[in-house]
């Protein structure tokens, strides 16, 4: 499919969740846009164009464009034939849970068994289905520490927005599909996962019946949001390698800068998820800001591709595709020795 670009691509488009993030940081910042200023293209922010833009969130079809976000759609887009790279990746722990009535019995994952477990419907494309690939991973990994499975459970579906949009600074977006179901008791768990989902249940007195975060492997926490990909669009790489290896730079120095600022980081965070503090704390914990680094350590991509055989296998993905290839480390490569370089000659 060609992008909707021209052949010359002049500016550096970046999207991203509302989610801890090193870019995001840097984003907030002005680094972001420092760096494309001083590589001579401009800076734009995809929540901030239009909705004929915003789609390309979910589809990378946009030549100069740069995403961090969760790895459902970026999966999904590069299975469909988006000629995208993966040149990073984050794991932050964000709080997942599956969350039953205050009054339930369930609080353990075995109690599980003939439970009604709330799956949100299928949105309008499979990239764009992240609400439903979440939830049925999370009930999955749940499911698996109580030694059950689908079978022992009985899946309803619940509403959601059937075309998901980007999320501006005057919008909202839902992250806690289920709760209107769970308390008509319509379904007897949820998944949940965020800072704003911990303030919701607390808000209608909703238990958690299964912390997937307290979980010792890092595979039972495998989701959307984990590991967290940062992927650049081939006809960006190949043309303004410097205007990424830059982009990443500048992540790496936010990720730095987060590890001695904590208080500035979470008012960042606050604004990003539409959060209260103590939200934010729950569902990230006091150290996230440590661990914003971005790797391409073998570790995190097989983790990667966990969730990748998980969504193909759950029919999110359009086709299946080799991993590795997909991997780009030259520019993540370059872009640590740049900002090593740099620190020497502060020194």
């Amino acid at each position: 499919m060609t992008s909707i670009a021209d052949s010359a691509i002049d500016t550096l488009w970046y999207t991203r969740c509302p989610v801890p993030t090193a870019s995001g940081l840097a984003n907030s910042l002005g680094w972001l846009d420092r760096t494309a200023t001083e590589s001579g293209v401009r800076f734009g922010v995809l929540q901030d164009a239009g909705p004929e833009l915003a789609v390309r969130h979910f589809d990378h079809h946009l030549s100069g464009l740069i995403r961090e976000g969760g790895n459902v759609p970026a999966l999904a887009a590069r299975a469909s034939g988006s000629p995208t790279r993966l040149i990073g990746l984050t794991w932050i722990d964000e709080a997942q849970a599956i969350l039953v009535r205050g009054d339930s019995d369930i609080r353990e994952a075995g109690l599980l068994a003939g439970a009604r477990i709330g799956i949100p419907a299928w949105a309008a494309d499979q990239a764009r289905s992240f609400p439903r690939a979440m939830a049925l991973h999370g009930f999955a990994s749940a499911l698996r520490l109580g030694e059950l499975s689908f079978a022992d459970v009985t899946l309803v579906e619940v509403a959601t927005t059937a075309a998901p949009e980007v999320r501006t600074a005057s919008s909202t977006r839902n992250t806690t599909w289920g709760v209107e179901s769970l308390l008509r008791g319509d379904v007897d768990a949820i998944y949940v996962k965020g800072a704003r989902a911990q303030e919701v249940a607390r808000e209608h007195g909703l238990a958690v019946a299964v912390d997937l975060d307290s979980t010792a492997s890092l595979r039972d926490r495998v989701n959307n949001g984990t590991p967290r990909p940062i992927t650049v669009h081939a006809d960006l790489l190949e043309q303004r390698p410097d205007v990424v290896v830059g982009f990443l730079a500048e992540s790496l120095r936010a990720a730095d800068w987060a590890a001695a600022n904590i208080d500035e980081v979470r008012a960042v965070l606050q604004t990003e998820t539409q959060s209260g503090p103590e939200g934010v704390v729950a569902a990230y914990g006091e150290n996230f800001h440590t661990g914003l680094h971005l790797s391409l350590s073998d570790e995190r991509v097989d983790l990667l591709g966990v969730q990748k055989q998980f969504l193909y296998a759950h029919g999110f993905l359009a086709a299946d595709f080799d991993l590795q290839s997909w991997v780009a480390p030259e520019p993540l490569e370059q872009a640590r020795a740049l900002v090593a370089a740099q620190k020497d000659t502060l020194k």
